[in-house]
């Protein structure tokens, strides 16, 4: 098992007689599976919110869709399960899958009843998941609620999925329905290394579990950081420096220190690469090739027991010409589109709190142009209509706000 680490910018020549440049460095990192490469054990936690908002089809389908991973479980895998509504309860200890009618027993258990904390359930399936964490299993928890934390602590929360994180804990979250809190699941999903879900109705639960439990089942490589050198004169930019725009589109948290710089990448998968954009300021360079960026990535071997690995070093070139002639590249160049369009409309939401209702029409119009320019009609089509609703006076629904997150974050799933 190896890491692939491939970079592009989005214009690999340089006017050699500006005093300064800004470049997009697009680097893709993913995990390259062995010819006999074994799938590394799981170890899942799932969260269930059983308040009673769920009551009926909401937790039923819920249930289902955990009986289906059970049964899609190996037995080397572990499980653990965690219900919770005002309070948290452990349903499932972690065990190996062995026994999985019993599981599925005390799955179906839940009865929909009181009101919302997401942290105590939080706070269990982490103890509960930590249990199972050894250096070969792939540790994962889905966490999903369809409410408001209205007994919990939101700062909590986003601790608790910090400390998963630095713990090497994968941590999901499902929106269910239409009255979870977008920035409060988005937020955990982003700092846990995961992703987010929105499952609009009881119909679409069994396809969005099994959305995510496909993607773990790719995971073959953990706790990656990706480590930058730059050469003298190069610079990131100092406001949002870094982000990743796929799978998902997540603002990245930068560590600096001299020349240096590491972001945390989670897990990698097989085939899904993790894209990551980072923005660069360059000093004026003498004529010729230049290497401006040395990349490397650090990670664990699941499958094997082996930690603290790193890929084979990756050095990024440009070219500084005396007669500049631009050699854009359009794979970047939608990355760039991608991460436009998730701040575009972050900033209209942001301006729609504030009152400012043209501001957000404006932004969210331009976030659908970008999302034309790259080709997806899906997201074009909901920020397009959405600017529609807010320039006639209507309010957005709860639907229409969660519906403009997840795709400003990636493309819609078709169901």
């Amino acid at each position: 098992m190896k890491v692939g680490l491939h970079g592009a910018f989005n214009d690999a020549h340089v006017d050699g007689a500006q005093s300064g440049s800004q470049r997009q460095l697009a680097l893709s990192v993913a995990a390259v599976a062995d010819a006999d490469q074994r799938q590394a054990p799981l170890n899942l936690c799932l969260i269930l919110d059983y308040s009673g908002s769920m009551n009926g089809a909401p937790l039923q389908t819920v249930q289902q869709a955990a009986y289906t991973i059970v049964d899609h479980l190996d037995a080397q895998d572990s499980l653990s399960v965690v219900g919770f509504n005002h309070q948290a309860h452990v349903l499932v200890a972690s065990q190996p899958v062995a026994e999985r009618d019993r599981i599925k027993g005390q799955i179906s258990r839940l009865q929909a009843k009181g009101g919302t904390a997401i942290d105590e359930g939080l706070k269990l399936g982490i103890e509960e998941v930590a249990k199972g964490k050894e250096p070969h299993r792939i540790s994962q928890i889905f966490l999903l609620t369809d409410g408001e934390n209205e007994h919990g602590d939101n700062d909590r929360c986003l601790k608790l999925s910090t400390l998963a994180a630095d713990y090497n804990l994968t941590l999901s979250t499902l929106g269910f329905g239409d009255h979870w809190n977008q920035d409060v699941l988005e937020h955990l999903a982003d700092a846990g290394g995961g992703s987010l879900s929105y499952i609009q109705s009881p119909d679409d639960a069994m396809a969005a579990f099994s959305r995510l439990f496909d993607r773990v089942q790719s995971v073959a490589l953990t706790n990656a950081y990706l480590h930058l050198e730059f050469a003298s004169g190069v610079r990131l930019a100092e406001f949002k420096p870094m982000a990743q725009v796929s799978p998902e589109t997540v603002e990245l948290s930068v560590t600096t220190e001299g020349n240096r710089a590491a972001v945390r990448l989670g897990d990698l998968m097989v085939d899904r690469p993790r894209v990551v954009l980072a923005n660069l300021y360059i000093d004026q360079l003498s004529t010729g090739q230049q290497a401006v960026v040395r990349a490397q990535v650090q990670y664990d071997v699941p499958g094997q027991g082996l930690l603290d690995q790193t890929s084979a070093p990756l050095t990024l070139s440009l070219a500084v010409q005396s007669a500049y002639e631009p050699a854009p590249d359009e794979e970047v160049q939608q990355y760039v589109w991608a991460l436009a369009k998730y701040r575009q409309t972050q900033i209209a939401e942001q301006k729609l709190r504030q009152g400012d209702r043209q501001g957000a029409v404006t932004l969210l119009q331009s976030a659908a142009q970008t999302a034309l320019q790259m080709g997806d009609s899906s997201a074009a089509t909901v920020l397009q209509d959405n600017a529609t609703r807010l320039q006639a006076g209507q309010d957005l629904s709860e639907r229409d706000r969660k519906q403009t997150r997840i795709v400003s974050k990636t493309r819609l799933q078709s169901h």
